[in-house]
């Protein structure tokens, strides 16, 4: 089964940067995506925002728009670890980071919205101004 542990977060100040990782492991397929989703205080998961996308078919990084710039997602395969760099760290930026797997071929921009299986229990990251 497939098993996802995030960790990096913590609490830093506006301007700051921070990079999370996320340890995926137990693909039986060849075809797999790794997504990062955040959750904001006072938000409930349904309201889950997605962030980036690794999709393992062709090595595609995807990005959200809301997050161009600033979130860098990237993927060390000797690890099994997909990180995520976030500079300039905004108060707004305070949530719950998630990280999600699914054992399949998630198409294209689709990963935003797709129900992905398995998740993380979450890292924190509190911003203050």
């Amino acid at each position: 089964e497939v098993r996802v542990v995030e960790s990096g977060g913590g609490s830093v100040q506006a301007g700051g940067s921070l990079r999370l990782s996320c340890v995926a492991t137990g693909f039986k397929r060849a075809d797999y995506a790794i997504a990062w989703f955040r959750q904001a205080p006072g938000k409930t998961r349904r309201e889950r925002e997605g962030l980036a996308c690794y999709s393992s078919h062709d090595d595609s990084l995807l990005y959200a728009n809301s997050v161009k710039g600033r979130f860098t997602i990237s993927r060390d395969n000797v690890k099994n670890t997909v990180y995520l760099q976030i500079n300039d760290l905004k108060p707004e930026d305070t949530a719950i980071y998630y990280c999600a797997a699914e054992d399949a071929y998630v198409a294209g921009t689709g990963w935003i919205i797709f129900p992905f299986e398995y998740w993380g229990q979450g890292t924190r990251i509190d911003v203050s101004s």
